[in-house]
């Protein structure tokens, strides 16, 4: 059975053990995409501009291919502080179960050829739409609301009731839009939308719509304005932009084989228009597409939501994620810790910790939580450093917020530290771990107390090798609670090879070097230009790597030729890495970390502090002359730019290799002076347990 029929299988039979535990927990996401050939900053950081709408359009055709039966919209999207106007949203409204939810005329966008014949008259229009309405025994009325010489609009009120809750207000006018290509335009009518609080009424609206629109053979119709309502029964899908990508937010799945199958058709329509969910650096690194890829769990209505339904859940979840910090960085983007995009509630500092604690033990004496309690409780932990809780690990700004007109009482949790995934199954395979977390934690007590890290939180788990032991403890619970995923999603969950540099084999052992995480901070007053606005200043010149030194890969030679592995040390200028024994599925290792300068910022922290690259380490034995010179080069040892960007995962994993070098030559004899107490202190500076800072060894 091949490797991807195998995933599929395990996926399925995840889902029968959720089930058989009698819990409705839906998931959705947010991935998104970007052009990783191109420079233009509309692909690097802006959120507008260029092509990104026209390419957002085409990925919207795309998939109401592969999504048959929906409606398309161009709906007003969210407005930004410092953005003078709303973004554009594009949408796909389906029914679930598969009827079409439209029969009328199409969105220029799905048509292959444009009309370019005269438009019927507006005001026939919306004349015998006010006449369909009033067979609702709706009161309907028609008026002119604007008319010039290239430019008409009428609009059609309906009141359906004795309140002016009860009135809406149709828009119709003309519209010039792109087609199928750049150079064709044609001229459409557009209904922009009022806001329709109930899916039954929508609905009868769009019928009154289509049944007008055919009748006078309409060629094409645009829907705009405001974004329709949904419920069990209707699903939307929208595309959005934000700096760097395309954002597409992906109707909730009931399950995860569903979601399997959405992720695929929306990554296979990206990638036919060449977006791409990572990116790749000249020098072979590899980053997500700028957009992260956020996961949320729910129910099929609010109050189906696992975490209404059980309201222990939540501060259970929180206790758990703060034990297991590997569920908080391994799967996470570039960008972590208490200035980035999803904090932990600890990365406020203790005093944090201290009140979070007091929440969670005042929560779980209450006999009775209801959904606005739960949110009250821990809104003010789940959020930054300046109460932002859209930038949280845990995001609740949607479960039961009741200053969130509209969308803040939908029972939803969002799951943020979570990086764009490079495949729909890795993507799945995320949404499975924390889906079994959710059933277990929900199915079950756990008060085990919190953790207060201190600086190990960002020296022992900035590590990708403690961060792989973390997520091994994370699934042994599972496992040994009755709900262990199978070897096919384990296996997926523990691809990392992204952070890999590459290994140096040697007759006495090998070295691995991995890339760590590293917490970069913002940079200058938080209230100053640079950091208002959806993009912050961060100074990222600080580096990580992770050293392992293992056995050799081979039969190992004469020790007395050789001398054993674990006598051979490494050392970073005079100083010798304390590295620590651990032990993993491979066998005995040692493992420790680096940090250094790696280039020097335009704006940075540390404006004395020049470039440490590339990073040397020397390989030595007391016993031998040789010695093995280790050099991890920023970019290509020749010091030549890189001809063009890597043209895949391949090429990139190869230039990430290339940049390690190795050189034998006769260590000094002079290697071991005796240390002085002073000099023995000075050379413990920016020493932890679990890594060395060279940055205070300039």
């Amino acid at each position: 059975m091949g490797t991807e029929k195998s995933f599929e299988l395990a996926v399925h039979r995840h889902d029968e053990c959720i089930a058989e535990l009698g819990l409705d927990i839906w998931v959705g996401s947010e991935p998104t995409f970007t052009d990783r050939e191109s420079q233009a900053p509309f692909w690097l950081h802006a959120a507008l501009g260029g092509d990104k709408e026209q390419r957002a359009q085409a990925l919207l055709r795309n998939l109401s291919g592969l999504m048959e039966g929906g409606l398309l919209l161009r709906s007003i999207g969210r407005m930004y502080p410092g953005e003078k106007l709303p973004r554009w949203n594009l949408g796909l409204l389906r029914y679930r179960d598969g009827r079409p939810v439209w029969g009328g005329p199409s969105d220029p966008l799905m048509m292959t050829v444009t009309n370019s014949g005269d438009l019927p008259d507006i005001g026939s229009l919306t004349g015998a739409l006010s006449d369909t309405f009033k067979h609702q025994d709706w009161s309907a009325q028609c008026t002119q609301a604007m008319e010039s010489e290239h430019e008409s609009a009428w609009q059609v009120t309906v009141q359906m009731g004795d309140t002016e809750e009860d009135s809406l207000t149709f828009l119709f006018h003309v519209v010039e839009l792109d087609g199928v290509t750049a150079a064709d335009r044609s001229r459409c009518v557009a209904l922009e939308l009022p806001a329709i609080g109930h899916v039954a009424l929508f609905m009868s609206i769009l019928a009154c719509i289509e049944q007008v629109a055919l009748s006078i053979g309409l060629p094409a119709l645009v829907f705009t304005g405001a974004a329709p309502p949904v419920d069990e029964t209707l699903e939307l899908t929208t595309i959005t932009p934000d700096p760097a990508v395309i954002e597409i937010n992906t109707a909730p799945s009931k399950n995860c084989t569903e979601f399997l199958g959405r992720s695929r058709q929306v990554y296979a329509a990206a990638a036919a228009l060449k977006l791409s969910p990572y990116r790749l650096y000249f020098n072979g690194q590899v980053a997500d597409s700028g957009g992260a890829g956020q996961i949320t769990f729910g129910g099929v209505t609010p109050a189906d939501s696992p975490f209404v339904k059980y309201p222990q859940l939540l501060p259970r979840l929180v206790r758990f994620l703060n034990r297991h910090p590997a569920l908080s960085y391994l799967f996470a983007h570039d960008y972590v810790g208490g200035s980035g995009q999803s904090v932990r509630p600890d990365e406020r500092g203790t005093d944090a910790v201290d009140d979070l604690l007091l929440a969670l033990v005042l929560l779980e004496r209450q006999q009775e939580v209801s959904p606005e309690l739960l949110w009250k409780s821990l809104a003010s932990f789940l959020c930054d450093a300046v109460g932002n809780s859209h930038r949280a690990e845990i995001n609740i700004e949607k479960l039961w917020n009741p200053f969130l007109p509209g969308r803040g009482c939908l029972g939803l949790v969002e799951f943020r530290s979570l990086r764009m995934q490079h495949t729909p199954q890795r993507a799945t395979a995320i949404a499975c771990l924390f889906r079994t977390l959710i059933a277990m934690l929900a199915s079950r007590p756990y008060t085990l107390p919190l953790i207060d890290w201190g600086r190990e939180l960002h020296d022992r788990f900035a590590l990708p090798f403690y961060l792989s032991m973390d997520l091994d403890a994370v699934l042994a619970q599972l496992e040994g609670a009755g709900l262990g995923l199978e070897k096919e999603i384990c296996r997926v969950l523990r691809q990392n090879e992204y952070r890999f540099f590459g290994k140096v084999d040697l007759p006495f052992g090998t070295l691995e070097l991995w890339r760590g995480l590293e917490f970069w901070p913002l940079v200058g007053d938080a209230a100053s230009p640079a950091q208002t606005g959806s993009s912050r200043m961060v100074d990222a010149s600080t580096a990580r790597i992770e050293v392992r030194w293992r056995p050799p890969s081979t039969e190992p030679g004469d020790t007395a030729t050789l001398g054993n592995w674990l006598d051979w040390g490494f050392y970073v200028g005079e100083t010798r890495l304390p590295m620590r024994l651990e032990s993993d599925a491979g066998g005995a290792l040692k493992v420790f970390g680096v940090r250094y300068s790696s280039f020097v910022p335009m704006a940075g922290l540390h404006p004395i502090l020049g470039v440490q690259a590339p990073l040397t380490l020397t390989l030595r034995h007391r016993q031998f002359e040789t010695q093995y010179v280790i050099k991890l080069h920023e970019w290509q040892p020749d010091g030549l730019a890189y001809p063009c960007l890597p043209k895949d995962m391949e090429d990139a994993r190869e230039r990430r290799s290339n940049r390690i070098t190795v050189i034998q030559e006769n260590r000094p004899h002079s290697l071991h002076p005796p240390e002085s107490g002073a000099e023995k202190a000075q050379s413990n500076l920016g020493l932890t347990d679990y890594c060395l800072d060279m940055r205070y060894h300039p």
